[in-house]
């Protein structure tokens, strides 16, 4: 049984899903235990009453008095696992041989009650939250360090909720867990963290399936999508980036400011967010595409771009270079995080010398040169077959889940 806040609509439910969804396809008798279910589907065991979903939906929020002791600049979501549930007498009493630990820190479990689960557990971390303290991404090194009193960054004051949150792990985590990331720069703080230093981790892409991951004809997608036929076209998904300064907006930004004599012809596309009332000047026309929920929309505007650019300071595995390599879209990005187990540099797309806004600049109108020959389109979809495709993950987590039944 898969244990997730929720199963689609976000970037890690939607890929604990799509694991799920693999492991199924390879006759894997999988399910999935959420506290908001969205897609509705049958494996996906989720509240039955209205009482029941409504207290799902809060829980995430319940814990915010305890976070608002914590006076920070890091402004990523923390979050204290605090609130207890019945999900380890649920997981317990069951029959699954496996409890596949996903996202599932705001509110749906606390640390505790993970500690109290008594089957073997595979967690697949989709951010740094597990070996770290509350805060779920960050730049300063006490999770490799140790949470302690004495290195304390010097942006964070008042209740030291970090520190106390990576001290309950220590307490109850007492049996090691076999940890699985997504990417190998994931892997590798793992390896270098304090806690899970010595607990046995694996290395597997996210899934997605590229029977139905497939390309659309670029004129066709343009069409559809009412996007001009014959000018490059870059993508950028926004989706809070201009807020996140993990996701390099201002680099972005940086970067189309030194194109703008090279590529006057390009045109952007902007998907996760509408117009806003006073669009910003980015030096070329923008097309705002909105939110897109559903697998074919956003099939058809990553087929109709010339490539996808993610200019992410940090990053694990994103959804969005995985689903864009499986519609033939190049990725321009740097090298960082978990990008380079997507993007193979100037065969599949880009990898930019880390937050070296030139060279970003210079690997976008590489690629929008390339495109005309669509060859690095084909490296990319082939590269996503062979590497993130249903039946090769759902392998690769087989062996991870012989291996920890093992270990129990």
């Amino acid at each position: 049984m898969h244990l997730s806040l929720s199963d689609i609509r976000g970037g890690a439910f939607a890929a604990a899903y799509r694991i799920h969804q693999a492991l199924r396809a390879e006759g894997i008798d999988s399910t999935m235990g959420v506290n908001i279910a969205r897609a509705g589907d049958w494996t996906v065991e989720g509240p039955a009453s209205k009482l029941a979903k409504a207290l799902g939906a809060i829980r995430p929020q319940l814990a915010m008095p305890l976070r608002l002791l914590l006076q920070t600049q890091n402004r990523v979501m923390h979050s204290p696992a605090i609130l207890p549930s019945r999900w380890p007498v649920r997981l317990n009493a069951s029959n699954s041989d496996i409890v596949h630990l996903h996202w599932v820190q705001g509110g749906m479990i606390s640390i505790a009650n993970i500690g109290r689960i008594e089957k073997p557990i595979v967690w697949t971390l989709h951010d740094m939250w597990a070996f770290c303290g509350a805060e779920h991404y960050t730049d300063d090194t006490r999770w490799r360090d140790g949470y302690r009193a004495d290195n304390r960054p010097g942006y964070e004051s008042g209740f030291d909720l970090n520190r106390w949150t990576w001290a309950r792990k220590r307490k109850h985590w007492r049996r090691p867990m076999h940890i699985v990331t997504p990417s190998r720069w994931l892997a590798e703080c793992v390896r270098d963290s304090a806690i899970m230093h010595d607990w046995p981790v694996s290395v597997i892409p996210n899934a997605i399936d590229t029977d139905c991951w497939q390309p659309i004809d670029q004129s066709l997608a343009r069409s559809l999508l009412g996007l001009p036929q014959d000018v490059p076209l870059l993508l950028f998904g926004a989706m809070g980036g201009g807020q996140d300064p993990r996701k390099g907006f201002d680099l972005l930004l940086d970067a189309l400011n030194l194109l703008k004599e090279q590529a006057k012809e390009m045109q952007l596309v902007v998907f996760g967010q509408l117009a806003p009332r006073q669009p910003p000047d980015l030096g070329f026309s923008v097309h705002y595409a909105g939110h897109l929920h559903d697998d074919l929309s956003l099939r058809a505007l990553y087929s109709a771009a010339d490539a996808l650019v993610v200019p992410s300071r940090q990053d694990n595995l994103p959804n969005t270079g995985v689903e864009a390599h499986a519609c033939g879209t190049p990725v321009v990005a740097f090298d960082i995080g978990g990008l380079p187990d997507i993007v193979e540099h100037q065969h599949s797309g880009y990898l930019a010398r880390v937050f070296d806004v030139e060279d970003l600049a210079e690997g976008i109108y590489w690629v929008l040169r390339e495109s005309e020959s669509a060859q690095l389109g084909k490296n990319a979809r082939q590269k996503t077959v062979e590497t993130f495709s249903y039946p090769v993950v759902a392998e690769q987590y087989l062996r991870v889940y012989e291996q920890a039944c093992k270990m129990q």
